[in-house]
């Protein structure tokens, strides 16, 4: 794969006018990439436009050589002169930790100084901590020097030289997370799968319900779902998972409205009023494409009614909730009800006063915070809905359970833009370059965090979103787990292409969320797919988080698929993704006739195809070779070239066969494969050019396949020996 080389070396960057001096120094400083190597090897030098606006989306002005200078001064004397943050120790160091952080420490203070350095040993706060987890019973200070086994956590430094006194953080993280078991499981877009019981979306009885049938009929290990991150709490909701309005809670659409006490306590016209209201959803989302804004109109109108009847009665349980989640809840909260207020979720088209999340508009404004209350009571209701579903995954006797996707950003105008706008960057989205598959490199829209920034640089936003998904399952997957690392910041105005990389602290990143896994007991899978740097893998893979091996890019050197055994042990093996067409649509070459029409292909449309028929000719004859296909390749691909259908669900079987073969300890089935699904989720580099993330779970007809009919057999076309 592709790599970005180092910026520290590099003295000039390209504007097409000459070089400006000091201006790769000061990138190099704030992280920066002055060039990197493209998807093809071939290196690309970053605009200086490109550097300077980046580095001014992390608060640095480059725009004259004198601001440049400037810039340097005060990044030297802020170096020289202030206390890391946090300093990271993992017990396979190797060191003591008393000279470890010695050592960090005295990158700081004049080498003269005579340090003492003590701990407080759990003296700082859990974020989201456990259901039993335990807080340690008291709070000690002792002396680093001698020190060598903290426990693992997070603990405060008190740093003491020159008659100064200073604070930092040490976290000791664990060595490596445990391994999970080989198992396999299903994956899916939970809104897609739709059963006799949900209302026009999946949600988390559906959830439930797929852990149980899989974890007790079929011998699943995990089911692997979209984020379910909270969405807009007034139309319209936005479709896509992977564009959230907050990535910390948890969207109310995914409840299953029964399941909630106050339903069975509607007088009985209510119920039957929603009752129908709910048979419409359901027809709806059979007859065509999702619809978030019906569904959430109805459901919303029957929380409503719900809240109304459950009164402000005092409810110990839900203070409790309340209390745990600390003010995170009621900022979020006060978003949703000022959104409401406003009729609008972008809190960039709201008065100039409610911009401001601390803000005295928003903070003494009583009845904001008495709207609120409602949608906390819909975030508690969420807490005991996701409990369950990995409890039903648990007592279906999976090891693992539930595995939440974490999504890599959210939108600029997001609840969490505004809850936490300080700390995320202003003026750049993160996307990725060109690649392969979208040769126009992609704009997610989303905002990136600043590293650097003294208000981010504990990870506290990642670190309390990796426990708040890690309370209700077994594991959690990094969507685009290059952001560990470093991300690609496109400015404002710029094309996709446009961009540059930004560098995070991988090591320190790495630590907060594998302590978050260990103390919660889950693992972590990190979607290393695309254009990945030197090292990453292997970083990942030395802290126990598995990567992902994709099927179709899982090649050798010499283009052609990797023999199975080396396969990578530590990953998730599928086959596809949700960015590509189920296995069924992509041997046909449904996704190179789709980006065609859209016009998302840099290159003629016969080369494609020629590629592509050389790439499923390469399979199809390991496939053979293996003995998981029996036809010979050759009237395998004479049938695909003629467009016929009476190979498909062979080779859908076969490919799946194969990642049985190779080490890797979890396998994922893409439910859309399993039930003979041909069209994509999703397709990069579009929004409404195609019904993204609006598409049902369907047969190869196109007709919506129930969770009901998987679970009596009359639908599950895929399952010969998918298990490893």
């Amino acid at each position: 794969m592709a790599d970005d080389k180092s910026v520290a070396g590099d003295k000039s960057v390209a504007d097409g006018k000459g070089v400006a001096d000091g201006l790769s120094e000061l990138a190099a400083a704030h992280g920066v990439a002055t060039r990197y190597s493209d998807w093809r090897g071939h290196e690309v030098r970053v605009s200086r436009a490109t550097v300077v606006a980046v580095l001014g989306a992390l608060g640095v002005d480059a725009s004259s050589p004198g601001a440049v200078r400037r810039e340097l001064a005060r990044h030297r004397e802020r170096r020289d002169s202030r206390l890391p943050t946090i300093i990271v120790r993992r017990p396979r160091d190797g060191r003591r930790a008393a000279d470890r952080v010695l050592d960090v420490l005295r990158r700081h203070v004049p080498a003269s100084s005579e340090l003492e350095v003590g701990v407080d040993v759990g003296a700082l706060e859990v974020l989201a901590p456990p259901r039993d987890f335990v807080p340690p019973s008291e709070q000690r200070f002792q002396p680093l020097d001698g020190f060598d086994e903290l426990p693992l956590g997070w603990h405060r430094l008190r740093v003491r030289w020159d008659g100064r006194e200073a604070f930092t953080r040490l976290l000791v993280a664990p060595a490596a997370l445990r391994p999970p078991p080989r198992t396999w499981g299903f994956t899916a877009q939970l809104y897609s799968v739709l059963s006799r019981g949900s209302w026009g979306l999946g949600d988390l009885r559906d959830l439930a319900d797929l852990a149980d049938w899989s974890g007790r009929e079929l011998g699943a290990g995990f089911v692997l779902v979209n984020p379910m991150h909270a969405t807009e709490p007034v139309p319209p909701v936005g479709p896509s998972p992977y564009a959230p309005m907050s990535r910390r809670f948890a969207s109310p659409i995914y409840l299953r409205v029964e399941d909630m006490p106050e339903y069975a306590a509607l007088p009985p016209e209510e119920r039957e009023r929603f009752a129908d209201l709910a048979a419409g959803l359901r027809l709806r989302a059979r007859e065509g494409t999702l619809d978030r804004d019906a569904v959430w109109t109805v459901k919303k109108a029957a929380f409503e009614a719900m809240y109304r009847l459950r009164g402000d009665r005092p409810d110990p349980a839900f203070d409790d909730f309340r209390k745990r989640e600390r003010g995170a809840i009621e900022r979020f909260a006060t978003w949703c009800a000022i959104s409401e207020e406003q009729g609008t979720a972008d809190w960039r088209r709201w008065p100039p006063h409610l911009r401001n999340a601390g803000g005295r508009a928003v903070v003494e404004d009583a009845a904001y915070h008495a709207r609120a209350r409602f949608y906390e009571w819909l975030l508690w209701r969420l807490d005991e809905q996701l409990t369950a579903a990995q409890r039903a995954a648990k007592d279906a006797g999976m090891p693992i359970g539930v595995v939440h996707d974490l999504a890599v950003g959210v939108p600029h105008g997001s609840a969490d833009a505004w809850m936490f706008g300080g700390a995320l960057a202003s003026g750049v989205s993160v996307g990725a370059p060109p690649d392969e598959f979208n040769q126009r490199g992609q704009d997610w829209g989303l905002r990136p965090w600043r590293p650097g920034d003294p208000a981010t640089e504990d990870y506290r936003l990642l670190r309390a979103t990796a426990a708040a998904a890690l309370r209700y399952g077994g594991g959690i997957r990094l969507d685009h787990a290059m952001q560990v690392s470093r991300l690609w910041w496109i400015p404002e105005g710029a094309s996709a292409a446009e961009g540059t990389y930004v560098r995070h602290d991988r090591d320190a990143l790495l630590a907060c969320m594998t302590w978050e896994a260990e103390r919660h007991g889950g693992m972590i899978v990190g979607e290393d797919l695309g254009t990945v740097e030197p090292g990453l893998r292997d970083a990942l893979a030395d802290r126990g988080v598995l990567g992902t091996s994709l099927l179709w890019f899982e090649l050798g050197a010499d283009g052609r698929p990797k023999p199975a055994e080396r396969w990578r042990e530590l990953s998730l093996a599928t086959v596809g993704t949700h960015d590509m067409p189920p296995i069924t649509g992509f041997v046909h070459g449904d996704h190179i006739a789709l980006r065609d029409r859209l016009g998302l292909l840099t290159r003629a449309r016969a080369d494609e195809e020629a590629d592509h028929r050389r790439r499923i000719a390469d399979w199809l004859d390991v496939l053979y070779a293996e003995g998981l296909l029996t036809p010979a390749p050759e009237e395998v691909r004479r049938a695909l070239e003629d467009g016929s259908d009476a190979y498909d669900e062979q080779i859908v079987t076969a490919l799946h066969d194969y990642l049985t073969r190779t080490p890797a300890r979890l396998i994922g089935v893409s439910l859309a494969d399993a039930v003979g699904e041909r069209r994509t989720q999703n397709q990069p580099g579009t929004t409404d050019e195609y019904p993204n993330w609006r598409i049902p779970l369907a047969g190869a007809d196109g007709v919506p396949v129930l969770l009901d009919d998987l679970r009596d057999g009359a639908a599950l076309r895929l399952f010969s020996r998918a298990s490893p």
